[in-house]
């Protein structure tokens, strides 16, 4: 791509915290910029098909790749990944390989499973990034800072022993602060 080493921003936060809608507002900077965009997205996350959407509506076509190995070979100078957290742990080395060939990377995703755990790729997303956007949300139940993702299960916080990865909406996750996100059945350290 360019002469220079490539740059990794990452944008991390929880349920609600506005991860799509920072990553779609730089990428249409870059846009307007004239530079061009990719943006991919794994299978798994089947919401909104082959578009990347906030939750305040905005949204851009997003490559729909089953994993990270497609991702290899981005003909765009700015290379988005929606979602980090749902791709296999190759994902660290293509990032690895998209900045050596000078891409600007963009990488979102949970930094968080629902049960307060370091999510899959992401910590690793973390300690490469160059740029860290940390988001928060409101918590849904007492309205302070919201730092974690609460996963509902009719009604009530899901228990420990749930999958870790069920892909759904506003219906099945709320955005809590530490004081307020339940996990039921937590090994006690």
């Amino acid at each position: 791509m360019s002469h220079g080493v490539g740059r990794l921003h990452v944008i991390a936060g929880c349920m609600s915290s506005g991860k799509t809608g920072e990553l779609i507002r730089l990428l249409s900077r870059h846009r307007i910029a004239g530079d061009s965009v990719v943006i991919y997205k794994h299978e798994v996350d089947s919401r909104d098909g082959c578009k990347a959407r906030s939750r305040m509506g905005m949204e851009m076509e997003a490559e729909v790749v089953a994993g990270s190995d497609e991702i290899l070979g981005a003909a765009a100078k700015v290379v988005a990944i929606e979602e980090g957290q749902f791709f296999d742990a190759g994902l660290v080395d293509v990032v690895r390989r998209l900045l050596r060939e000078g891409h600007l990377v963009y990488v979102t995703g949970l930094a968080q499973d629902f049960r307060g755990e370091p999510f899959g790729v992401m910590p690793a997303m973390l300690a490469l990034a160059d740029e860290i956007s940390l988001l928060t949300a409101i918590c849904q139940k007492c309205h302070g800072v919201g730092t974690r993702t609460q996963r509902i299960i009719d009604g009530q916080p899901a228990p420990w022993s749930s999958p870790l990865i069920m892909v759904g909406g506003s219906d099945c996750y709320e955005a809590r602060c530490p004081d307020c996100h339940e996990v039921p059945g937590r090994p006690q350290a």
